[in-house]
Protein backbone atom coordinates (compact mmCIF):
# COMPACT_ATOMS: atom_id res chain seq x y z
CA UNK A 1 0.00 0.00 0.00
CA UNK A 2 2.83 2.37 0.94
CA UNK A 3 4.62 1.67 -2.32
CA UNK A 4 1.46 2.37 -4.27
CA UNK A 5 0.99 5.75 -2.57
CA UNK A 6 4.63 6.64 -3.15
CA UNK A 7 4.31 5.71 -6.81
CA UNK A 8 1.20 7.89 -7.16
CA UNK A 9 2.96 10.85 -5.51
CA UNK A 10 6.06 10.33 -7.65
CA UNK A 11 3.99 10.09 -10.82
CA UNK A 12 2.08 13.23 -9.87
CA UNK A 13 5.30 15.12 -9.22
CA UNK A 14 6.80 13.94 -12.51
CA UNK A 15 3.73 15.08 -14.44
CA UNK A 16 3.72 18.42 -12.63
CA UNK A 17 7.40 19.01 -13.39
CA UNK A 18 6.91 18.03 -17.03
CA UNK A 19 4.05 20.51 -17.35
CA UNK A 20 6.14 23.27 -15.76
CA UNK A 21 9.08 22.57 -18.03
CA UNK A 22 7.12 22.08 -21.25
CA UNK A 23 4.51 24.82 -20.72
CA UNK A 24 6.61 27.68 -22.14
CA UNK A 25 7.33 25.66 -25.26
CA UNK A 26 3.83 24.29 -25.75
CA UNK A 27 1.82 27.40 -24.79
CA UNK A 28 2.51 29.37 -28.00
CA UNK A 29 1.51 26.37 -30.11
CA UNK A 30 -1.71 25.96 -28.15
CA UNK A 31 -2.38 29.71 -28.32
CA UNK A 32 -1.86 29.65 -32.09
CA UNK A 33 -4.64 27.08 -32.39
CA UNK A 34 -6.98 28.42 -29.71
CA UNK A 35 -6.85 32.10 -30.73
CA UNK A 36 -8.41 31.71 -34.22
CA UNK A 37 -11.07 29.39 -32.81
CA UNK A 38 -11.89 31.89 -30.06
CA UNK A 39 -11.98 34.76 -32.56
CA UNK A 40 -14.30 32.83 -34.89
CA UNK A 41 -16.59 32.04 -31.95
CA UNK A 42 -16.74 35.70 -30.97
CA UNK A 43 -17.47 36.76 -34.55
CA UNK A 44 -20.28 34.21 -34.75
CA UNK A 45 -21.73 35.49 -31.49
CA UNK A 46 -21.67 39.08 -32.78
CA UNK A 47 -23.42 38.06 -35.99
CA UNK A 48 -26.02 36.13 -34.01
CA UNK A 49 -26.57 39.16 -31.76
CA UNK A 50 -27.04 41.48 -34.75
CA UNK A 51 -29.47 39.09 -36.45
CA UNK A 52 -31.42 38.77 -33.21
CA UNK A 53 -31.70 42.56 -32.98
CA UNK A 54 -33.01 42.66 -36.56
CA UNK A 55 -35.61 39.98 -35.84
CA UNK A 56 -36.74 41.77 -32.69
CA UNK A 57 -37.06 45.06 -34.61
CA UNK A 58 -39.14 43.35 -37.33
CA UNK A 59 -41.36 41.68 -34.74
CA UNK A 60 -41.83 44.99 -32.91
CA UNK A 61 -42.80 46.70 -36.16
CA UNK A 62 -45.33 43.95 -36.94
CA UNK A 63 -46.89 44.25 -33.49
CA UNK A 64 -47.05 48.03 -33.80
CA UNK A 65 -48.75 47.70 -37.20
CA UNK A 66 -51.30 45.26 -35.78
CA UNK A 67 -51.97 47.56 -32.83
CA UNK A 68 -52.51 50.53 -35.15
CA UNK A 69 -54.94 48.50 -37.28
CA UNK A 70 -56.82 47.34 -34.20
CA UNK A 71 -57.07 50.92 -32.90
CA UNK A 72 -58.36 52.13 -36.28
CA UNK A 73 -60.98 49.38 -36.35
CA UNK A 74 -62.09 50.19 -32.80
CA UNK A 75 -62.38 53.88 -33.67
CA UNK A 76 -64.49 53.06 -36.73
CA UNK A 77 -66.75 50.74 -34.69
CA UNK A 78 -67.18 53.42 -32.03
CA UNK A 79 -68.09 56.02 -34.68
CA UNK A 80 -70.69 53.62 -36.04
CA UNK A 81 -72.16 53.10 -32.57
CA UNK A 82 -72.29 56.85 -31.93
CA UNK A 83 -73.99 57.45 -35.28
CA UNK A 84 -76.57 54.75 -34.53
CA UNK A 85 -77.26 56.24 -31.11
CA UNK A 86 -77.55 59.83 -32.38
CA UNK A 87 -79.66 59.05 -35.43
CA UNK A 88 -83.38 58.67 -34.99
CA UNK A 89 -85.39 55.58 -35.89
CA UNK A 90 -85.61 55.11 -39.59
CA UNK A 91 -82.93 57.75 -40.24
CA UNK A 92 -80.44 55.58 -42.07
CA UNK A 93 -78.98 58.44 -44.10
CA UNK A 94 -76.41 59.26 -41.38
CA UNK A 95 -75.03 55.70 -41.04
CA UNK A 96 -71.86 55.13 -43.06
Amino acid sequence: MALSNGLKIGTGLAIGLAVIILAPAVAPAIAAVVRPVAKASIKSAIILYEKTLELIAEAKESVEDLAAEAQAELAAERRQQILKLTSGPGDDANVY
